[in-house]
């Protein structure tokens, strides 16, 4: 077998000799960062980079973004800006396209759901695969536009929530799933549909439990109390309850064909970004774009039923809502670029 071996002089009495496979052994996936205005940034950071744990990915640069209508944006940029830079040594730029040059991968981590979809596109150009972390968009039009940008272009894509990767998600032996009720914190914010902000959390692990193929959404709302009811396509019902005040944490309550069980327990961030991790390093989104898709269309759905007195809502209705703004958006945009050729 043909080996070939590089020599390095690392000094004048010195010399190193490396073959190929060692120095490919050695290659690390090096991952950007896009939004540096949420806890997330320093904890998955730190997993990823820590090198005890040896990866095979390494966080080495960052562009900062934040949102200044969002508090919880605009309070913690600097601070964890700062954090990366002088904690982990990553190098912090003053764009997304110069980001794209060092990394080989893209991690989305904008604390406001508005900004990504044009945050995504130059991401999209440069082919690099990406995570999006929680909320991916502040509407379902963005949410199908990422989507079919990233399809169109090749380019592996998907978002989730921690909550999808807490232990007990699949391995409680309830025989099959014939419905789940889920809860958890539901905090809103002025700029997201109601459970697109916080309460996203609770509704991954209903769909972690339940899978896609939910058909209609009703919700019942109080002031503190969110309770939304999905009927899935073969009959199945899943819950939602988001909480706002008194109890607070995740659970759920899976009813299978051989008894009933609680469901996951939640274990923190690491659990999912291992998944990122063997994502960046495979090339294989563990989630597929349609079980993500029908996610948000329950949420947004939820909204839809909302305004209409907790009537049900067809998740095929807010489907093609949304298409209609795309093909709208779409058709606007070409207008500009040819009025401007």
């Amino acid at each position: 077998m043909n080996r070939t071996i590089l020599l390095i002089v690392l000094s004048s009495t010195t010399i190193l000799f490396l073959s190929q496979g060692a120095l490919a052994e050695e290659k690390v996936f090096r991952v950007g960062i896009i939004g540096c205005d949420t806890s997330h940034v320093p904890a998955f950071t730190g997993h990823i980079n820590d090198p005890k744990k040896k990866t095979g990915c390494q966080v080495v640069a960052a562009f900062p973004g934040g949102s200044a209508d969002i508090p919880s944006s605009a309070n913690r940029l600097e601070k964890y800006t700062n954090q990366l830079r002088d904690e982990f040594g990553v190098e912090i730029v003053h764009s997304i396209e110069l980001l794209c040059q060092k990394v080989d991968g893209v991690l989305l981590e904008s604390l406001d759901g508005r900004p990504k979809l044009e945050q995504i596109k130059p991401i999209i150009a440069a082919k690099k695969p990406v995570f999006i972390d929680k909320p991916m968009a502040a509407n379902l039009a963005d949410v199908l536009e990422i989507f079919r940008l990233a399809q169109e272009n090749n380019v592996p894509c998907w978002t989730s929530s921690s909550l999808r990767y807490g232990p007990g998600v699949v391995n409680k032996d309830v025989g099959q799933v014939v419905g789940c009720a889920s809860w958890g914190p539901c905090h809103l914010e002025e700029h997201h549909p109601d459970l697109y902000w916080y309460g996203i959390h609770g509704v991954e692990t209903l769909f972690a439990i339940m899978g896609p193929g939910c058909e209609t959404v009703s919700r019942t709302q109080t002031k503190d109390t969110e309770l939304v009811v999905g009927v899935w396509q073969d009959g199945r019902i899943g819950t939602f309850r988001g909480i706002r005040s008194g109890l607070s944490g995740y659970g759920a309550t899976v009813f299978g064909t051989k008894g009933i069980l609680p469901g996951p327990d939640y274990k923190g961030y690491v659990p999912l970004v291992d998944e990122i991790i063997k994502f960046f390093l495979t090339g294989k989104v563990p989630v597929s774009p349609e079980e993500t898709i029908n996610m948000f269309a329950f949420m947004s759905a939820a909204d839809e039923s909302k305004a209409n007195g907790g009537a049900p809502v067809s998740i095929q209705q807010v489907l093609e809502k949304a298409r209609k703004e795309n093909k709208l958006r779409r058709e606007a945009e070409a207008a500009r670029n040819k009025s401007k050729s």
